[in-house]
């Protein structure tokens, strides 16, 4: 498949010195706390939950539960079009790149991307295309090839030379999502991860991103 598309990829710390950019969704969680008086105190408290609950979950080799700090970066991708009259980029995602510091080796060991994804096309699709389609209608239903093309967007991205320069592992996608099925609390629990739930049928969530491949 010829890919039509470039894409572009930004990063910025967040650290309690972090401002959002402007074209940043108004919605995601971590551009949130670095809004309003007390944006650099919920940054800081944020930072520090996520240090102490990490050195919580390592804490067989760290005594004092302080060995390890997380760093994280947002990564922002922007989508380039080649037939664009004026090249200008388009903002598609944003997730979190995560770096793992040991403070006793002095090693820095390469965590995953790919948290709280943040994507402008899926609101988009949930938010307009999905509410202006069941407009006035009896029964709700689905667009035609409703979530096809962030689908196809997302796996360019994710097969892009962009991204494989960038990242050496496949992105880990963690979403907070809202669902009408009933979940089960399964036997299965995870040391980290907790206890697996599973639900009775697919969402319409589930079908939405199953097209990501």
């Amino acid at each position: 498949m010829n890919n039509p598309f470039t894409f572009t990829i930004k990063r910025i710390r967040f650290d309690e010195n972090y401002h959002p950019a402007e074209n940043t969704r108004t919605t995601t969680n971590f551009a949130n706390l670095a809004r309003g008086q007390s944006r650099q105190e919920n940054l800081r408290n944020t930072l520090r939950m996520i240090n102490n609950r990490f050195n919580a979950l390592a804490h067989w080799d760290n005594p004092t539960g302080d060995r390890y700090c997380v760093e994280l970066d947002i990564i922002s991708a922007e989508m380039n079009i080649e037939s664009s009259a004026n090249g200008t980029a388009i903002p598609l995602i944003e997730i979190l790149k995560t770096q793992i510091i040991d403070h006793t080796t002095q090693a820095r060991i390469d965590g995953i991307a790919g948290n709280n994804f943040s994507s402008y096309v899926r609101d988009y699709d949930f938010s307009v295309l999905l509410q202006a389609h069941n407009k006035d209608r009896a029964e709700f239903s689905l667009p035609d090839t409703f979530g096809d093309l962030h689908g196809q967007l997302f796996k360019c991205f994710v097969n892009s030379s962009s991204y494989t320069d960038n990242f050496n592992k496949p992105p880990v996608i963690c979403l907070s999502v809202s669902s009408n099925k009933t979940y089960h609390q399964t036997e299965n629990q995870h040391p980290i991860l907790g206890v697996e739930y599973q639900q009775d049928e697919h969402s319409l969530t589930d079908d939405y991103f199953k097209k990501w491949g």
